[in-house]
């Protein structure tokens, strides 16, 4: 097989040419020194039947496209591989694992099949800590061509951006509903779901409501490293939104494939479950980052979270209060760090109060989207946590949740932590959770390939250094750095980390932006 680009035709060199020519009409045969070859149309639906004839025709986006990129790096082998699979494959799984890259592949599918009059409009359901941060950011980042707009906010905001002409829509899951009948009459052409496992159960409101907007578009994408994170039954409500010919009509016909029933409420699963799943969840790609031979070594993203309303009442307080001590010259380079670091505790939902009492704010978004990370990925995590009273908090959210925890602090004996670190090296921990001065230095901790930022510290030094603990020699796996961020305090403090960069004037510049 040759792909001749000048001509966008599909050379083969094949023993029965009548097998092709009947089926494209496109196909011509040609002599060449002496052999009787077949050209055929390098398009979309050409190659789809040529697939269908068993013959592995790579999609037009591998040799057509002008890939844009809005930083230095062709795109990597598992990201082609997923944009090539979604351009053939109207309705599909996308299983690829956190952090390669299937947010730029999804995108960049899209934005061809759109360069070609075959796609339109997009909409993204996302959660809502990557609406923004992860959508948003490299669509600006590599397509300055599209214009999108994060629909987030009431109903009237959200109509409002609905009813307004964009390439791109992105919503987060739960606000589906709030428009759903106006997003159903929009026509969008091509939806793409994130995180899709969140839509696991169809007895939910939530479940009915994406199961009638995805009926229409011409394309449906589905996105989840973790499709089956309970069990497998996991798998079928997601199936009968994406490729409902592929399970039983009714969900208890579906357990009984995949599960046995051993005991009144206990029920385990069968042999082969994970075959009738992956069956199920067709057609699908996946790859995970340790086949991402060329992926970089660290890989950083940001997890944006709401504040909830007590956390944005008591920001806003202190902004307020802080303007009006810069006002009185009380703010200043000496104590700037002080406020910084109300700032922060206010974002984490524990504040030192007077004589050190500690205020607790509400804050789940913060610990559902940290657990939510730790359940994507591949290997173990680390959770660093900037304050003592947070930590307790973090621990106690995690082990309520099922997690094996290892705590460390500056309170743990050096025994103590040895041991917990062995634990963990050899399996018998989930996730190490500790401040970061307490483990900056020297230790391998490679069992663990991501960590994850419950908030900011503000040394440079201890922020290199606890991401360290996984990027040592024995480490096996690409390693993932996660921001979570809710607040701008935060957004300038991982800004100035990542580019190595004093914190001095921070604080007086947010400030300044809000007055």
């Amino acid at each position: 097989m040759l792909v001749h680009l000048p001509s966008k035709r599909i050379v083969l060199n094949l023993k029965n040419p009548e097998r092709v020519t009947t089926v494209i009409p496109g196909a011509r045969v040609f002599d060449y020194k002496g052999s009787q070859l077949v050209a055929v149309p390098h398009r979309i639906d050409e190659v789809r039947v040529l697939r269908n004839l068993g013959i592995r025709a790579p999609s037009p986006i591998v040799h057509h496209y002008n890939w844009p990129r809005g930083h230095s790096y062709d795109p990597f082998f598992a990201q082609v591989e997923t944009s090539q699979f979604l351009t053939l494959n109207a309705r599909a799984f996308v299983l690829n694992s956190m952090g390669t890259g299937k947010t730029l592949a999804v995108l960049w599918a899209y934005h061809y099949l759109r360069s070609i009059g075959v796609a339109v409009k997009l909409l993204v359901i996302s959660p809502l800590s990557t609406l923004e941060r992860t959508w948003g950011d490299e669509i600006f980042r590599h397509f300055p061509d599209l214009n999108f707009c994060i629909m987030h906010g009431d109903k009237a905001k959200r109509l409002k951006l609905l009813a307004d002409d964009f390439d791109v829509y992105i919503v987060n899951h739960h606000g589906i509903r709030v428009i759903e009948k106006e997003l159903i009459e929009k026509g969008i052409d091509t939806l793409c779901v994130d995180e899709g496992a969140i839509f696991r159960n169809a007895s939910t409101d939530l479940w009915k409501s994406l199961n009638r907007i995805a009926k229409d578009p011409d394309r449906l994408w589905w996105l989840t490293g973790t499709p089956t994170p309970n069990a497998p039954t996991d798998a079928w409500a997601q199936a009968r939104i994406v490729s409902p010919e592929r399970v039983p009509r009714y969900a208890g016909k579906f357990r009984d494939m995949v599960q046995r029933q051993s005991g009144p409420f206990r029920w385990i699963n069968r042999e082969g479950a994970t075959d009738v799943v992956a069956d199920a969840m067709q057609p699908a790609v996946r790859f995970t980052r340790d086949q991402c031979m060329d992926l970089p070594p660290c890989i950083y993203q940001t997890r944006e979270v709401p504040f909830t309303p007590e956390q944005k009442a008591a920001y806003k307080s202190m902004l307020a209060q802080l303007h009006m001590e810069f006002q009185g010259g009380q703010v200043q380079a000496v104590n700037e760090a002080v406020k910084m670091s109300k700032l922060v505790q206010i974002a984490c939902g524990v504040v030192y109060g007077v004589d050190g009492v500690e205020i607790v704010l509400p804050n789940k978004p913060r610990i559902t989207e940290v657990i939510d990370t730790i359940e994507q990925a591949s290997t173990k995590s680390i959770v660093f946590v900037p304050y003592k009273a947070v930590l307790r908090y973090v621990v106690s959210e995690l082990t309520a949740h099922g997690l094996r925890v290892g705590v460390i602090s500056g309170d743990v004996p050096a025994g103590q932590r040895a041991v917990i670190f062995k634990q963990f090296q050899d399996g018998h921990l989930d996730v190490i959770a500790a401040q970061p001065a307490a483990m900056s230095h020297g230790l391998t901790l490679t069992a663990a390939n991501t960590v994850i930022w419950y908030a900011p510290v503000t040394s440079n030094e201890t922020y290199e250094q606890a991401n360290a603990r996984v990027t040592r020699p024995g480490q096996k796996h690409t390693q993932f750095i996660v921001h979570i961020e809710g607040s701008p305090v935060e957004r300038g403090i991982y800004k100035r980390l990542q580019g190595k960069q004093k914190m001095q004037g921070l604080v007086l510049e947010l400030i300044k932006e809000n007055n």
